[in-house]
């Protein structure tokens, strides 16, 4: 299981929010392609990077940021954050990101997602965010009508390979995660897919995570990984340790 630092973007600078409150925002650091930079030496396998400006208002706001450390990070990289139209994930994916992340556009035009899956497979996931099991959208400004394991299961239906869960009540707080929320959410997807012995099921799981322990519960689901942000910046949570934990399992 992969431990995938964030990297969430505004205004030019590594930011974190509170449950993707946009009023209560903590910069970490004013250079994200340094901070990308950084996780790597520490380990990092993957990054996930995010356009919060372009997640709330649409388009790319953050573009040439985000492209640099596509270019410079030397791992994956999966882009999120304002990708609402079929155009747009070619052009992530010309730019050498590893995965494009759909949001918004799974719950209101799947019909997006299903025309950029038949074209770049595995080169797409979706992320389901949501507060008490519902999905929100636009930044996590809006609330649907959809719950998370129903957008799942459509996605799955249409080919969608790799999710993102986020609980979004949990995002930034530190207050661990809720974890009998992921084994319902495994469960849709095996229903869905046939995993060879052995697989990961296609879910990465992020919101709340607060310590390695933490992550080493999570990892017990076998789920393809974690995403965490605050805790890594405030040195809560040691990337190096985490991995090692890993690797390690129940003798850590």
């Amino acid at each position: 299981m992969d431990v995938i630092p964030a990297i969430d973007i505004r205004g030019g600078r590594c930011v974190r929010l509170a449950q993707g409150d946009y009023d209560r925002e903590t910069v970490f650091s004013e250079d994200p392609v340094a901070m990308a930079v950084h996780w790597v030496e520490q380990g990092a396998r993957r990054l996930h990077v995010v356009d919060l400006d372009a997640a709330r208002e649409g388009g790319p706001r953050n573009q040439a940021l985000i492209e640099r450390i596509v270019r410079e990070a030397g791992v994956p990289v999966q882009v999120a954050g304002g990708v609402r139209d079929f155009e747009t994930v070619g052009r992530w994916l010309g730019a050498g990101a590893q995965r494009v992340v759909l949001g918004t556009v799974a719950a209101r035009d799947p019909s997006i997602v299903e025309q950029a899956v038949a074209a770049h497979g595995d080169g797409v996931a979706v992320s389901v965010d949501a507060r008490n099991g519902i999905v929100a959208v636009q930044g996590w400004t809006e609330t649907t009508e959809l719950r998370a394991d129903d957008l799942i299961r459509r996605m799955a239906q249409t080919g969608v390979r790799h999710f993102i869960f986020t609980d979004i009540s949990r995002d930034g707080m530190m207050e661990h995660p809720d974890f009998e929320l992921v084994p319902p959410l495994v469960a849709v997807l095996a229903e869905e897919r046939t995993f060879a012995a052995g697989d990961p099921a296609p879910l990465i799981y992020g919101g709340g995570i607060t310590s390695v322990e933490d992550i080493l519960e999570l990892s017990r689901y076998e789920i393809e990984g974690v995403i965490t942000g605050r805790a890594l910046y405030d040195g809560r949570v040691n990337l190096r340790e985490a991995q090692r934990a890993l690797a390690v399992g129940d003798d850590w």
